[in-house]
């Protein structure tokens, strides 16, 4: 009897399963958001977020306890040094999974899983902003040079002789030099 045992097979043996979550979580970590069915996003969803809790605390065991999920270098150094930077203070529910219709094909539920720090929409824009530093006196002084430089062009009065000298100097500079 099948009492008790949640674990969701996706109709894969242990060996291809196992192959098939730690490929979608270097994708996962690398895009930082895929496009799959909703059982595999809930299997991934449980498969990688103990590793995302592993990779805060960045010694070599727990890099090596990843490395032996994940079977990829280059995905274990952006999870350990980008994703656990982020998700330094989360305590945990670090994915997302959003329902994105059906598939054309065989009209399976299509997810799309998705980092949740790594998404500047849902989490309205809080990006890392650093604000420059400006004294109040700068302000000030930038505020008077343009009233003072739309004051001088209001009061002086254009001709238009003169402006067509300026331009004849222009074109034929060797001819103003004599």
């Amino acid at each position: 009897m099948r009492h008790g045992k949640k674990f969701n097979h996706l109709s894969r043996q242990t060996a291809h399963r196992s192959s098939m979550l730690a490929n979608m979580a270097c994708s996962l970590i690398e895009h930082k958001r895929i496009n799959t069915t909703v059982a595999k996003a809930k299997a991934l969803k449980q498969f990688v977020e103990p590793l995302i809790t592993k990779s805060k605390a960045d010694t070599t065991h727990n890099r090596r306890i990843v490395f032996g999920y994940l079977r990829s270098k280059y995905a274990v150094t952006d999870l350990f040094r980008d994703v656990a930077a982020k998700v330094g203070d989360r305590p945990g529910g670090y994915t997302r999974i959003i329902k994105v219709g059906n598939r054309l094909g065989d009209n399976a539920d299509m997810a799309m899983i998705e980092l949740v720090d790594f998404n500047e929409l849902y989490n309205g824009g809080k990006k890392e902003v650093k604000k420059a530093k400006s004294r109040r006196g700068g302000k000030a002084k930038k505020a008077d040079e343009v009233v003072e430089a739309s004051v001088a062009q209001a009061e002086t009065p254009s001709t238009e002789p003169d402006s067509s000298v300026s331009e004849q100097a222009e074109q034929n500079p060797t001819e103003a030099a004599e």
